[in-house]
């Protein structure tokens, strides 16, 4: 299929790009960043690139975006600022949302006024959907929470509903994604290779991740199969609580994770932000499950060994 990628040049894509292109995918990608600066994805001969934010509209009467709008038969668009890199501050809280919201909005207007619209849209979303609760099992079926970030995702994923009728859509509601090479565990790693390393907070709240190759099989596999429609979690199985968590990585390299991140010092750090990762929540792959998605790496025992070695 011809597919139109924003927000795929960062720590997802890397990985998700490559399996398009394996899949024999052609490859239009919208990124703020020059071609020469994603040779590290993929070879410059495999995917076409447009340099352009997406979040001004202006970009978007570009005549080499229209001509790949009118040719294309699936969109992904995974676009958004990183949501717990920075403090909270009103600016940064401005650039999460709009990053999301305004990229979505211009997209899904021009998709609109396609005579032939794409078959497919895969849209990102987040587990922060759901809220924070430390008790609660969420599904796919739970109603959204009342925070920051929910209000977001409910804004973000009405905008995608408001898609072309002819057009399939995908919401894939994100968990903390697990490489080496990037994200949370990008981050904890050289702290735990230190010894220094431990749970963050009271080490009681529950992690919803998934390995990025399962999470890139599941966009892939959602490009092909029209019975993928609605919203899914993107979320492995198993999730775990975040004393389970650090105990296994500690073990996995083989140190101690002994050394507890007090809540209050995080806070420091991150302002509001701190929550989603001091809150957490315990969500399912309720729907993935319904549609038989293999998990390559269903356990964090299992995502830890393929990561690490």
């Amino acid at each position: 299929m011809k597919l139109l990628l924003t927000g795929c040049t960062g720590f997802i894509g890397r990985e998700l790009i490559p399996l398009l292109i394996k899949e024999g995918h052609n490859l239009t990608v919208i990124s703020r960043q020059s071609k020469e600066k994603l040779k590290a994805i993929a070879d410059e001969q495999s995917i076409n690139v447009i340099k352009m934010n997406p979040a001004e509209s202006s970009s978007w009467d570009n005549e080499e975006i229209q001509n790949s709008l009118k040719s294309c038969e699936g969109v992904i668009n995974l676009a958004g600022e990183p949501i717990a890199e920075k403090r909270w501050t009103t600016d940064h809280c401005k650039e999460i949302t709009n990053s999301r919201i305004k990229t979505t909005k211009n997209l899904i207007k021009n998709l609109r006024n396609l005579r032939k619209p794409p078959k497919v849209l895969i849209n990102a979303s987040a587990i922060g959907f759901y809220g924070s609760h430390a008790q609660t099992e969420f599904t796919e079926e739970n109603i959204q929470g009342e925070d920051f970030l929910a209000n977001l995702c409910k804004e973000w994923e009405s905008i995608a509903r408001e898609k072309p009728r002819a057009t399939r859509l995908l919401i894939v509601r994100i968990g903390i994604v697990l490489a080496k090479d990037g994200g949370a565990l990008g981050k904890m790693l050289p702290i735990f290779r230190a010894g220094l390393g431990g749970p963050i907070g009271d080490g009681k709240q529950w992690m919803s991740w998934i390995h990025r190759t399962d999470l890139c099989n599941l966009i892939n596999e959602s490009v092909k199969n029209s019975a993928w429609s609605g919203v899914v979690n993107g979320v492995a199985p198993n999730p775990v609580r975040m004393s389970e968590f650090s105990n296994s990585l500690g073990k996995s390299l083989g140190r101690p994770s002994l050394i507890a991140v007090p809540g209050p010092i995080l806070k420091l750090l991150l302002g509001d932000g701190a929550r989603v990762v001091l809150e957490g929540q315990n969500v399912q792959p309720q729907r993935l499950n319904k549609l038989k998605f293999k998990f390559s790496f269903p356990s964090i025992k299992v995502a830890f060994k393929d990561i690490l070695t």
